[in-house]
């Protein structure tokens, strides 16, 4: 397996596939149209926010979207990882670890002291994330009406 930066035609097809990884994130919360998701990833890629990829034979299995986010009550910028995904074929591969172990090795590099995410309840990804470390911040909660 390889993790590395897309090119132009692999970042497509993560576009194309990112509703899908919208719906799997969000358990399955959250349809959106490619026009969606555009919008809500064009103004992180323009900020600086980048992807990692993991590739098998010139597959692409899953990706990582990272970068930094500011903190809206200390203004401390940190490290922060936007979107998590694999391919489901590839799945139980150990692939997710593998993105997120590089992704935090990139942000350690660039001098965060901190990383960050965001994560669904019942999403079996945040199992992965506390062997990595990771521990909850804040809950936030919602009245169904």
């Amino acid at each position: 397996m390889e993790i590395r930066k897309p090119n132009n035609s692999e970042l497509e097809e993560i576009i194309a596939l990112s509703p899908q990884a919208l719906f799997d994130g969000t358990l399955g919360g959250v349809r959106a149209t490619n026009e969606k998701v555009l919008n809500l990833i064009e103004p992180l890629l323009e900020k600086g926010c980048y992807y990692l990829i993991a590739t098998e034979n010139n597959e692409l299995m899953g990706w990582i979207l990272i970068g930094a986010n500011k903190d809206q009550f200390t203004d401390q910028l940190n490290g922060f990882i936007y979107e998590l995904f694999v391919k489901e074929k590839f799945r139980g591969r150990g692939i997710s670890k593998g993105l997120m172990n590089v992704a935090i090795e990139h942000l350690r590099q660039e001098g965060y002291s901190e990383v960050r995410l965001s994560a669904y309840v019942g999403n079996n990804a945040i199992k992965l994330y506390e062997k990595l470390g990771f521990s909850i911040r804040t809950v936030n909660m919602k009245l169904q009406l």
